[in-house]
């Protein structure tokens, strides 16, 4: 038994980050703090077209972004894999909330779009008027689409899957190839959100369904047992990085499931409601950066380390 020997140098001490890096806290803790994210995003949006007004709030979208394509260069830069992986969510959450959301803001009201009134309660908005301009950038996700499809380089679990059983391969995945991932990370972020608003924007148009037509029932429970299954696989999951960019997707269409359900009225929503639940929202945030800043500390991979140890006690 003396030649079996145990790496304990890069062990943390802390007993929290010790529990930290075993299942099922490795996959939670992501899901838990990008969750959180898709509500404060709302948070965010809300509060900076209260903060800088109509004047200044582009400008305040564009810095926002600006810090967001900063982190994902630095990220692009960083050799390590756990850091590059955060760094590329935070890139693309903040590249999605000043970029994209805000562009479609301006341009609706560049166009005098109205927002879309809820006939089921009386001056409450359905959907705001950026997000019916954002149904106009269907073609471009599809067109993209077909190219994640189809990239022989892809490491999508679900791109693999329609690869292989609908014979789409387009050749073997190159040698030696090296995936940057902050880049995979960013981009997976804003595709993801991209794509679930989207869908849930057409599940709403009431000339195709409509929020309350029997087919977005069985939708939203379709999408929830969805989520249910991709949260039990995540919480298996070993490898920190690995369950990162898992926890994006299923995070986000958790969250499609939420916001269905607050559009049947089912829960307050918290996210935009700054001056009756600022205090609520502002203790999320801060337990969520703790979060956040806890995860960006749970070693890269422990899976080979706790797999000796197991071996070491069953030897002995």
């Amino acid at each position: 038994m003396s030649d079996v020997k145990i790496n304990t140098e890069a062990r943390p001490q802390n007993p929290l980050l010790n529990l930290l890096y075993r299942p099922p806290f490795v996959g939670l803790l992501a899901f838990v703090v990008v969750f959180l994210v898709q509500g404060l995003g709302h948070t965010l949006m809300v509060g900076m077209e209260s903060f800088f007004g109509e004047q200044y709030v582009y400008q305040s979208a564009f810095v926002l972004g600006a810090v967001g394509a900063v982190l994902l260069y630095i990220g692009m830069k960083h050799p390590g894999e756990v850091a590059g992986t955060w760094y590329g969510f935070w890139a693309g959450s903040l590249l999605w909330s000043g970029w994209v959301e805000f562009s479609f803001v301006w341009s609706a009201n560049v166009l005098n779009v109205p927002d879309l009134m809820d006939p089921r309660v009386a001056g409450e908005i359905a959907t705001k008027a950026e997000y019916l301009v954002m149904m106009s950038s269907v073609g471009i996700l599809l067109s993209t689409l077909a190219y994640f499809m189809l990239n022989k380089e892809t490491k999508c679990n679900m791109f693999i899957w329609f690869q292989r059983n609908l014979k789409l391969r387009t050749g073997k995945p190159s040698r030696g190839y090296e995936r940057n991932f902050a880049a995979i990370t960013a981009l997976e972020t804003v595709y993801v959100t991209w794509f679930c608003y989207l869908a849930l924007l057409f599940i709403y148009d009431e000339s195709i369904l409509g929020d309350h037509h029997p087919v977005t029932f069985v939708l939203f429970f379709l999408n929830t047992i969805w989520a249910i299954f991709l949260f039990m696989r995540l919480i298996k999951m070993w490898k920190v990085t690995t369950a990162i960019r898992y926890s994006i997707p299923t995070a986000i269409i958790s969250y499609s499931s939420y916001e269905i359900a607050g559009r049947w009225h089912l829960y307050t929503d918290i996210w935009v409601d700054l001056p009756k639940f600022g205090p609520i929202l502002a203790m999320i945030a801060v337990a969520m950066a703790i979060g956040a800043w806890l995860a960006v500390r749970v070693p890269a991979h422990k899976k080979a380390e706790l797999s000796r140890e197991q071996l070491a006690k069953t030897m002995s």
